[in-house]
């Protein structure tokens, strides 16, 4: 369906909603509102949606649309276990993205010791830092072992390239870009080896919301899951809105629609796995980022019934390739 689609003629209104993508400019991860959007997949639900773009999904602007109910937008357990009243009822990619790139002196985790490290997206407990934090920990070395230097989003690619950090999560795409602008810089590992069942992405919303209007959820969940199916079955259709939401060439694009589909980083369907946030929910308790007496269940983190409605409103469940999720 086209952009220009005013929705379907049963439309008793375009019901307005904000959408959240947890960097700016977006990953190619994160874009699929953009795809919704512009393939006219949420004007088919009835939905007029608003995407804003955030500093990293734990960023105080993130956190504060999301605990005020102005926004949908990336929600982790943490937040959770640390009592923002809300829940996940969709997970747009389950799985991480992204390698970790270091400078061409960097040839072991070790030999991060004394480096600059990015905290790039909300600093102290962003995903950059945790990430680090697990990297360093896989070798006997802490935190005061580097130093992490907070940075805009956008400062990743810049900042390896330029030396004013020396190791990085980067999505696919950056990762391309950066190796092309240094090529000595390169992958140390796959985030996926290190933490193969950490959630890495998943929609969420205000529970006073989600009580009060869960069909707009609903239905703006299920135009994405439509985008996300969409993504895998035709990259020539994706690839120039991917383009335009990230900025990017079309080479880096379409190196990181290759990465991310072929790893099934995006869902096709709720996205939830319970052991996968259960096991999340656990690393995050063992590492202190939630009490263990604030621990919160399974139920209380996901809306497992609000994401089973919005993949039949999608259509049902499908698999495509090896992805189920």
């Amino acid at each position: 369906m086209p952009a220009s689609a005013a929705g379907t003629p049963d439309c008793k209104e375009m019901r307005k909603i904000n959408v959240g993508v947890s960097t700016t400019p977006p990953n190619v991860v994160h874009t699929t509102p953009f795809v919704a959007k512009a393939l006219g997949l949420f004007a088919k639900h009835c939905i007029d949606a608003t995407i804003l773009q955030f500093e990293g999904g734990g960023s105080p602007a993130a956190k504060a649309a999301l605990s005020q109910g102005t926004a949908i937008t990336n929600l982790s357990d943490i937040a959770v276990g640390r009592g923002v009243k809300a829940q996940q009822f969709w997970a747009i990619a389950p799985r991480l993205p992204q390698v970790y790139a270091v400078s061409a002196d960097v040839k072991t985790v070790a030999e991060l010791k004394g480096k600059k490290l990015s905290a790039a997206g909300g600093g102290v407990g962003s995903l950059q830092w945790r990430v680090g934090r697990e990297l360093l920990k896989s070798v006997g070395l802490t935190i005061n072992d580097v130093q992490f230097v907070a940075q805009g989003t956008a400062g990743r690619v810049p900042g390896l390239v330029t030396g004013q950090i020396d190791g990085v999560a980067l999505h696919p795409e950056d990762f391309h870009l950066a190796v092309q602008k240094k090529p000595s810089i390169h992958a140390l590992l796959d985030l996926t080896k290190v933490l193969p069942n950490f959630v890495f992405n998943a929609y969420g919303a205000q529970s006073a919301w989600i009580a009060r209007d869960p069909a707009l959820l609903r239905d703006t969940a299920a135009a994405m899951i439509e985008a996300n199916r969409i993504i895998y079955r035709d990259r020539d259709k994706v690839v120039p809105i991917m383009m335009k939401a990230t900025g990017d060439t079309k080479e880096a694009v379409e190196f990181a629609w290759a990465a991310l589909t072929k790893n099934c980083v995006w869902s096709v369907n709720e996205g939830f796995n319970p052991e996968r946030t259960k096991w999340t929910i656990d690393y995050d308790v063992s590492t202190g980022d939630i009490a263990a007496d604030h621990k919160p269940t399974f139920e209380q983190v996901v809306d497992m019934k609000l994401a089973t409605e919005a993949v039949e409103a999608a259509g049902g469940r499908v698999t495509i390739g090896k992805c189920t999720e």
